[in-house]
């Protein structure tokens, strides 16, 4: 019976691990900080207190307990021989990365609806993104990762492993842990292909046909409005390509190739979470605005 699982890692060579120690604990500080800053600058501050920048920080929070589930074992286990994680572990790990990437996809499918609504239908974008509607697209989001998660996750539960224990990446990736049942797996890959790729296309298609409506509703409306919004529709669409692109090849691709889905793991799992929060905050006026009002205020506290 298997107790636990060993992880290959990314790398044998000592003189790497040590690069890639070094280099991934900056990007993971970065992630902590970034995505903090965003969620406090948010709540602190009155005049972001709108639909678009309160799904912003649930975005943050979303990216930053997503980088958690994987990159601090990473970087610990740069230092260690024995790369283990326990089956339970295993599972719990399973359960949230495909948590938060399920609540991840619905948050960027929300911010693309709500701005939809702001530059298509400006007229009733308060009525339509109203408070309780935005709470509640925060509920459908956590509710659909949980959803998709658990049937994730009831793919590998009662599988009989009993033998072969070792995962070739960093983490606990579903398709390679199934293929290390003590059983014909052929099915259980189609059917955990189809349920995470039919997710992901769909959810990327659905944006890039919305994205795609805003950009010729923009080029008929030629104003300094229409220059504010582009600026801030190509931060969601930069952030919906970082995040998607690894994702349909990883869960959607059929054909895995190893080092490009390595390649692809540590992107999903470490730099898009640090790249959001700095094309966000680079491209966006009124969080630079909000970010230098708190750091007044931070300055005024500290005199006083």
């Amino acid at each position: 019976i298997v107790t636990e699982f060993i992880f290959l890692g990314l790398s044998d060579s000592q003189e790497l691990q040590i690069f890639l120690f070094v280099l991934f604990l900056v990007f993971y500080g970065g992630i902590v900080f970034g995505n903090l800053l965003i969620v406090i600058t948010v709540v602190s501050d009155s005049h972001l207190h709108s639909p678009m920048y309160l799904l912003l920080a649930n975005l943050s929070v979303i990216d930053l307990s997503l980088s958690s589930v994987t990159a601090p074992k990473m970087i610990t286990d740069f230092f260690s021989q024995h790369k283990a994680i326990s089956f339970k572990g295993c599972l719990v790990q399973i359960f949230l990365l495909h948590f938060f990437g399920g609540s991840e996809m619905v948050i960027l499918i929300a911010m693309g609806f709500d701005r939809y609504v702001a530059i298509c239908r400006p007229l009733y974008y308060t009525t339509i993104m109203c408070g309780s509607a935005c709470v509640g697209i925060m509920a459908v989001a956590w509710g659909i990762g949980f959803l998709h998660s658990v049937s994730q996750l009831a793919f590998a539960v009662h599988l009989p492993f009993c033998g072969p224990n070792e995962v070739d990446s960093f983490y606990c990736d579903l398709p390679r842990v199934i293929k290390l049942a003590c059983t014909d797996t052929y099915k259980l890959d189609i059917m955990v292909i189809v349920n995470s790729g039919v997710l992901t296309v769909c959810s990327f298609v659905l944006l890039i046909i919305s994205y795609t409506i805003i950009l010729m509703t923009i080029q008929h409306r030629l104003s300094d409005r229409s220059s504010k919004a582009l600026s801030t529709l190509t931060a969601h669409i930069t952030v919906v390509l970082l995040f998607f692109g690894p994702c349909v090849f990883i869960s959607a691709w059929p054909f895995p190739i190893k080092s490009l889905d390595k390649f692809l793991a540590v992107f999903y799992s470490v730099i898009t979470p640090l790249l959001n929060p700095i094309i966000y905050t680079l491209r966006n006026k009124d969080m630079k605005t909000a970010i230098r009002r708190l750091r007044k205020w931070d300055v005024h506290s500290i005199k006083s």
